[in-house]
């Protein structure tokens, strides 16, 4: 196989590393995702169950799937999906990131194969996974389709892929950027670069392109009255994901 130019910001990557240790803190850093890790976890597992075949209700649901979490931080995905069956690998391109989540998922007594590594070289070794879980991570690459290109190429034939990311619109600079960064300092000044942001369609292009099947999207709202996300089959307007498949 033809070797595949890296697409990581190493600018992208020191800030994270830089947050590393704050990954379980739920009133730290990370605390926008631990609040909306309910919501993407509700839209994952339903999106599996259904492409597989799966029953929610039963003990290990995900049992015989073998699933990528690129850009797996902590391990706020990798855990939950460790739980319900699935083999789990959990890649992250800030190496900072994993001894957090190695040792959080001792701790819990979860097997979880932590690695320091991009989706280009995964491709390169001809890893192949039934799932691969995509979010939050297109925004911060220098290049958005040979990225998705690799992440194409490390699901099975039938393999799914759910990608979530954020919207370029006013709405989305003044929620992700001037309300999470400098209003309520959820995350540091300079996380998100909302030139990096793309639009659903743009994403579904991109999708299409890498040889996928976009086949749903999804927003994910937040609501300052109660407190929490939910699921929106209309407001894409700022956080969303999509789901994908590779043909058979």
């Amino acid at each position: 196989m033809q070797a595949h130019q890296s697409t990581v910001d190493p600018a992208e990557i020191a800030k994270f590393e830089a947050m590393a240790a704050e990954w379980w803190d739920p009133n730290g850093k990370f605390k926008p995702l631990h609040m909306l890790n309910p919501c993407r976890l509700d839209y994952i597992t339903r999106q599996i169950a259904g492409e597989f075949g799966r029953d929610l209700t039963s003990q290990s649901p995900f049992e015989g799937l073998r699933l990528l979490d690129i850009g797996c931080g902590g391990g706020l995905l990798s855990e939950p999906m460790a739980r319900l069956g699935a083999t789990v690998v959990g890649a992250d391109a800030a190496e900072g990131n994993l001894p957090v989540a190695r040792i959080h998922a001792a701790q819990s007594g979860l097997e979880i194969d932590y690695r320091h590594v991009t989706a280009e070289a995964l491709a390169e070794a001809g890893e192949q996974f039934d799932v691969v879980l995509n979010m939050e991570v297109v925004e911060h690459v220098a290049d958005p389709q040979s990225y998705l290109t690799a992440t194409q190429a490390l699901l099975k034939p039938g393999g799914l892929q759910i990608c979530s990311t954020i919207n370029r619109n006013a709405k989305s600079y003044a929620m992700a950027i001037v309300g999470a960064e400098v209003i309520m300092r959820w995350l540091p000044r300079g996380t998100h670069d909302w030139a990096k942001f793309i639009t659903p369609d743009e994403l579904f292009e991109l999708l299409r392109k890498a040889g996928l099947t976009p086949v749903d999207r999804k927003g994910f709202v937040f609501n300052p009255i109660t407190w929490s996300w939910s699921i929106s089959d209309r407001d894409l307007s700022v956080n969303y994901v999509t789901a994908s498949t590779k043909p058979r």
